[in-house]
């Protein structure tokens, strides 16, 4: 989860009532934006998983929260003190097609405060029919919200911005999927849930000043030290293009396949959100595909950096009337803007690929020295987390695979390379550690955990989560967690839950 700088706004009186601050900045916005609606309460509120940590970080007592009481207000029952309850609006390209959608079973409850005078936004997922809810139920069954709650945390341990999960409450009734499943409300922390999507569906509404609303305020939440640049709405692109290509980058370098990379799944915060389909990569291959909807790929490992720059162009598509008074210099501008992506994200790569190889320089034969691993890793088809976690021991690992010839040439080239660095071994062996996981949430682990967990036990999960909470301790003996999931075992398969 990033850091969301505070709106300088007077800051929310300290709760009696376990800590909560919480304001609603969000629905000052104009109404184009939002609809109040309140959570729709459930017949039997009961809190499976509750983040103490990430309670205790936001300045919230997890004792109080930990009982019956906070098993009703996570559970949409209850609201917090301050909470003004809303569901948001927005549009979005869904597999390349424009639609508009909005918050069809998630209601934003309002921001807290943190005692360091951060803001970061409380959601329910799974609270109940909205507005926007297209004649869906607006609910969520447990297995996808301990899933969010289980992959949301990985990548906020393996050091990636990410939306992050407070707690997981069962309702006591079931939902259709179609299939009897058994129910729950997820509740969600995020430096804000403002999307691609939201800046769509306010050029859709063919009002500038709302839209000029909207790229006010998300300087505020997000780019303070944007406000008073000459072209704010240009300021603003740049900014998120900068963010994305960053946070896609990491996906690539831990395996990291999002899944449904729609327009109203990409945050201006510059945050990982909406676990629908992800997963990941066990063997390393750039077409790899989960999302059982996802039939041409459109969303591959490969593709994401691809995506992520339609994207972009989508964003750069709904500022168009606040770039330039004049249409063509707008374009011109926007189309600048966007085609800047690709640089950015190849300097983020490479550099991100440099420190999991251990190099702290850069040398022009670089991109060819990581080319030539990957593709051998392909061909191989090698295991892409292990294969890295191998190069950062101190002795390589006893691996059928690293005899291959083509392996070992890569491998005299690579000792070479760390030659020429001015750090010692020491150092580099370091830098590798640091910035190749042991540990993933591997997708059979996963499944485990998820089908012990909505039998009732919850000691899997709650061990799982706790490899999880360290995935760069090299050291730790729990070999079971970083095994791929067993030969012969069918392709693994993702469905978006909803």
């Amino acid at each position: 989860m990033s850091e969301s700088a505070p709106i300088p706004l007077d800051p929310a009186p300290a709760s009696a009532s376990a800590g909560w601050r919480l304001q609603h900045t969000y629905a000052q916005l104009p109404r184009a934006f939002h609809v109040s609606i309140a959570p729709t309460p459930v017949r039997a509120p009961r809190l499976v998983l509750l983040n103490r940590p990430l309670a205790e970080f936001l300045g919230l007592s997890a004792g109080e929260l930990a009982g019956d009481d906070g098993a009703a207000l996570f559970a949409g029952n209850r609201l917090p003190p301050g909470a003004s309850p809303l569901a948001q609006a927005y549009a979005g390209h869904q597999y390349g097609h424009f639609t508009t959608l909005g918050d069809g079973r998630a209601i934003l409850l309002g921001e807290q405060i943190t005692p360091r005078g951060e803001r970061f936004d409380i959601q329910l997922k799974g609270s109940g029919p909205t507005p926007f809810s297209r004649r869906g139920d607006g609910r969520a069954a447990l297995g996808p919200m301990l899933r969010e709650y289980v992959i949301s945390e990985a990548m906020h341990a393996l050091g990636v911005p990410t939306t992050r999960s407070l707690a997981v409450a069962a309702t006591g009734e079931d939902v259709w999927r179609p299939e009897a499943q058994p129910g729950a409300v997820l509740t969600r922390v995020a430096a804000s849930h403002i999307r691609v999507g939201t800046f769509e569906w306010a050029a859709a509404q063919g009002d500038d000043a709302a839209l000029r609303a909207l790229t006010d305020y998300t300087l505020r939440r997000h780019y303070p030290g944007l406000i008073g640049a000459d072209n704010p709405a240009l300021a603003l692109l740049d900014a998120v293009i900068e963010r994305q290509a960053a946070l896609i980058a990491q996906w690539m370098q831990v395996g990291f396949v999002h899944g449904v990379m729609n327009t109203d799944n990409m945050a201006l915060s510059g945050e990982t959100i909406d676990y629908g389909p992800c997963a990941f990569m066990d063997i390393y291959d750039p077409a790899t595909v989960f999302s059982s909807i996802d039939r041409h790929g459109r969303y591959a490992y490969g593709n994401q950096p691809r995506i992520a720059q339609w994207n972009l162009a989508r964003l750069a598509e709904a500022l168009l009337p606040l770039l330039h008074p004049d249409e063509k210099a707008s374009v011109e501008l926007a189309n600048a803007a966007v085609q800047r992506f690709a640089g950015r994200f190849q300097h983020h790569s490479l550099a991100g690929m440099r420190r999991k190889l251990g190099l702290f320089t850069e040398e022009a034969g670089d991109v060819a020295l990581i080319e030539t691993l990957l593709a051998w890793m392909h061909e191989v088809k090698a295991d892409f987390t292990n294969t890295f976690a191998a190069l950062s021991q101190t002795a390589p690992v006893a691996n059928a695979q690293f005899a291959d010839a083509k392996f070992l040439e890569w491998h005299e080239r690579w000792q070479a390379r760390l030659g020429r660095e001015s750090k010692s071994p020491a150092e580099a062996l370091q830098l590798r550690r640091a910035h190749n996981p042991a540990f993933i949430p591997r997708n059979h682990l996963v499944e485990a955990a998820l089908a012990a967990a909505q039998q009732g036990d919850l000691t899997v999960m709650e061990r799982l989560l706790d490899i999880l909470s360290a995935p760069y301790a090299h050291e730790r003996n729990a070999p079971e967690y970083r095994l791929p999931a067993p030969g012969g075992a069918a392709a693994y398969q993702t469905f978006c839950g909803t």
